[in-house]
């Protein structure tokens, strides 16, 4: 994504002593006079506005502060020397910066009531204009009892698995002994029959979705949008902007840079177009009686042919008083069941015949 720069806003810290909200930029407390801490984290108040004293800008833009090894005095960047007690500060640590605050809010600000006097102040004050008292929100701890968790009794859950198992277990005996548990017999074959099925197809328009510079040649341009194609990082011809929420950087000085991130969406005209394709139109059948299947062969035009075709086989036998059929689409064992030829049938419970031996 690309980074894009609003401004600078000024942060806050509050004193470890005394609770004071000081701004960003004051080195000692407002309120007691003790020096702002090393670790001190600085916050950004409910509202921000962006900063426009150029004095102000200077210093938000210089760069992370040096506390001092010796006496902690936070000092700004590019100082050599410290401003309390000249030490060098080249063995000074600086202040880390680049922290997400968090999300910029501009505009008017709004009014709030002082804690100790309930005067109403606006919510960018550190301390009330009447009283003097620090405006800091102090939120109460909340206090959660504890729930007891419910109990569950698990005993009819149990009853209800064992039921479905018991179901489930009747059910797998009931389909072996219906389709898996046959008995062998002998059967003479006796006649046959058989259906072959080819498709027909032919060159119809099919409709496709894509890309106005991946549209195949000859094909039929239908309609035309213009839809997002990709996100890019630097603006190209056409393309527009898209930013999201401006959010605070830490700069390490008191201050906050404003940024927000943005990408370029590219748009391109995304089409509905049809091409001349074989699809499937019709199914032509061809049955008949005995031994000798054959194949559809009709007479096509250009535009149209045959496809895949399928192909179903019934053999009957005679088994004493019974007859049965076998339905096979093997051409080869077809043509082995001869009539006169006796075989090895295997039968399941409802006389349906599951396979045939020779």
């Amino acid at each position: 994504m690309t980074e894009k720069k609003i401004g600078y806003v000024e942060l806050q810290w509050e004193c470890p002593n005394c609770g004071t909200i000081n701004p960003g930029q004051i080195k000692v407390c407002q309120g007691c006079g003790a020096p702002q801490p090393e670790d001190v984290e600085f916050t950004q108040a409910s509202r921000q506005e962006l900063i426009k004293d150029e004095e102000k800008l200077k210093k938000a833009k210089a760069g992370a502060d040096i506390h001092c090894a010796y006496c902690g005095t936070r000092n700004p960047a590019g100082a050599e020397r410290c401003s309390q007690c000249k030490a060098d500060l080249s063995e000074g640590h600086q202040r880390k910066a680049g922290r997400v605050v968090g999300a910029y809010r501009g505009g008017l600000a709004q009014k709030i009531q002082c804690p100790h006097c309930g005067t109403e102040n606006l919510e960018t004050a550190n301390r009330c204009s009447q009283c003097g008292g620090s405006l800091a929100e102090h939120p109460a701890l909340s206090s959660t009892a504890p729930q007891s968790a419910a109990k569950t009794s698990t005993k009819r859950g149990r009853s209800v698995l064992g039921i479905l198992g018991l179901i489930l277990l009747i059910g797998c005996f009931g389909i072996y002994f219906i389709f898996l548990r046959t008995n062998t017999t002998t059967g003479t074959v006796t006649d046959a029959s058989w259906e072959r099925m080819v498709v027909l197809e032919q060159l119809v328009p099919v409709k496709y979705q894509d890309w106005y510079d991946q549209i195949p040649q000859g094909a039929q341009i239908q309609s035309c949008t213009s839809e997002e194609r990709d996100q890019v990082e630097t603006p190209v011809e056409g393309s527009q902007e898209i930013c999201g929420t401006p959010y605070n950087r830490d700069t390490g000085s008191g201050f906050a840079e404003v940024v927000q991130d943005c990408v370029y969406i590219v748009y391109d005209d995304y089409c509905t177009y049809s091409v001349l394709e074989w699809d499937e139109v019709d199914v032509i059948t061809l049955s008949g009686d005995g031994f000798s299947p054959q194949w559809p062969n009709p007479n096509l035009p250009n535009d149209q042919r045959l496809g895949e075709g399928e192909e179903t086989y019934q053999i009957f036998f005679s088994a004493g008083s019974e007859d049965y059929v076998f339905t096979t689409s093997n051409y080869d064992l077809f043509l082995k069941a001869q009539p006169g030829t006796e075989w090895q049938l295997e039968i399941n419970s409802i006389g349906g015949v599951q396979s045939i031996n020779p």
